[in-house]
């Protein structure tokens, strides 16, 4: 019988720790098998009892019954069993398993400091799951915590006992975080590691932003309007999709609230970044339009099985369609799910005139090479350049160099007319690409 003060003693730790009744006993259990197989060797004959109202704990041993022991540990004698418990041992014959009771107290104060650090072991173990189970049931959920270290790579936040970890590539690039700072974030992902949860929040996925704006718009968290489509440059701008299920409600208005009150809170929570609410539309052109605000195209050329836009703006407005590097028209591509392309008015009629020019007239492709694609249904610069590789190959006098060659000469006579259009530096290469990652 093990003594009451001492299981008052790991029970007001456990109450500190917020530990449950149950997952005590559980502890208290495999501490002191814990203690038997240290001091023997093996446990495996033992059973615990745990009863935290009487405050007892009772251990258990059990062992045959033989008339010369070779294992103390599994074996008794019956002269042995009736002395330590003459009506259990009553009865009983060599062969027979007798049940001993196993007084703790024989290994005396040295399993004071070993019971001390399994208990505070395990006790961070079911900290640590605790902590788990919560926040891996809270994925997409948005915390509110203290920063309380901040690393190169990570920045790490305090709620309650737990630690959650800011990393580099999940903040808004443009913010600086100090020891006490309140942080907002969304919660991304939660794995158990050998050092516990590894709890990882994000202020720059673009659920953050879905988040803010389900807090500040009920009929988003109502369903009435729905968030389709969202691009991010987290701390600069950022651009998303919106649609009623209601007609009567305007979902753009909705966003923004009354004198902006909504999207402002949601501006000033991302330190300024700028954020563009685009009214959906099942019409390719009208939603590109609108996604490519504030500057509006005069002609759009949509292929829809390819997801690919030409965008044509008045030269004067290419510059604020494309944005600064380019982050306009890319915002726009991602939200829409078109890879867009924009050109100046003069610049894709130069262009148009570029691709309508036969290869005869560019210096460097020789008449005898000329014919030869000409025979074979390419005559222009468009021909050529929608023609893939392989079939080139198959024209009859036509080889591999050969076509590298006319490639380079048709190159050399785009960047004559329009030495722009392959200046990686500029602004005016026009086709950005879609985020490979988006």
């Amino acid at each position: 019988m093990v003594n009451r003060e001492l299981i008052e003693v790991f029970s007001e730790i456990a109450r500190e720790k917020n530990v449950e009744r149950s997952e005590l006993a559980s502890i208290l259990e495999e501490l002191f098998l814990y203690i038997i197989e240290r001091e023997y060797g093996d446990s495996s004959n033992c059973s615990c009892i745990v009863n935290l109202d009487k405050g007892e704990i009772e251990i258990y041993a059990e062992k045959t019954i033989v008339e010369e022991i070779d294992d103390y540990k599994v074996e008794i004698t019956l002269e042995e069993a009736m002395k330590k418990e003459p009506e259990e041992a009553d009865g009983l014959a060599v062969g027979d398993v007798f049940v001993e009771v196993v007084d703790l107290t024989v290994f005396g104060r040295r399993i004071i400091n070993t019971a001390k650090h399994f208990f505070a072991q395990k006790l961070r173990d079911v900290e640590r799951n605790y902590i788990y189970e919560d926040y891996a049931n809270r994925i997409g959920e948005i915390v509110i915590g203290v920063v309380h270290q901040v690393q190169r790579d990570n920045v790490f936040v305090n709620i309650d006992q737990a630690e959650l970890r800011l990393p580099r590539n999940e903040q808004i690039h443009s913010e600086r975080y100090r020891r006490g700072d309140t942080v907002r974030s969304v919660i991304k992902s939660v794995e158990i590691t050998s050092k516990g949860p590894d709890i990882v929040v994000s202020r720059s996925d673009n659920y953050f932003l879905n988040k803010l704006f389900e807090m500040e718009v009920p009929e988003i968290e109502d369903g009435i309007i729905e968030i389709t489509s969202i691009a991010r440059q987290p701390g600069e701008r950022a651009k998303i999709i919106v649609q009623s299920n209601d007609r009567r409600i305007d979902p753009v208005g909705a966003c923004v609230g009354m004198r902006g009150s909504r999207i402002q809170a949601v501006v000033r929570e991302l330190n300024n970044e700028k954020i563009d609410i685009v009214n959906f539309s099942e019409q390719p052109e009208i939603l590109i339009t609108r996604a490519l605000s504030p500057a509006k195209p005069v002609n759009l050329y949509i292929d829809e099985e390819k997801d690919y836009c030409i965008a044509i703006f008045e030269d004067e407005n290419l510059d604020s369609a494309i944005g600064r590097n380019g982050m306009n028209i890319n915002l726009a591509s991602r939200v829409t799910g078109y890879r867009i392309d924009a050109y100046g008015v003069n610049q894709y009629k130069r262009l148009q005139d570029d691709q309508n020019t036969e290869l005869i007239e560019i210096d460097g492709i020789t008449g005898n090479i000329a014919k030869s694609l000409q025979n074979s249904g390419i005559r222009t610069v468009s021909d050529l350049m929608e023609a893939d590789e392989e079939s080139l190959l198959e024209i009859k006098g036509v080889a591999s160099s050969t076509i590298e060659k006319v490639y380079s000469s048709v190159q050399q006579f785009i960047e004559r007319e329009d030495p722009s259009s392959f200046d990686e530096d500029s602004e005016v290469e026009k086709s950005i690409e879609m985020d490979e990652e988006e």
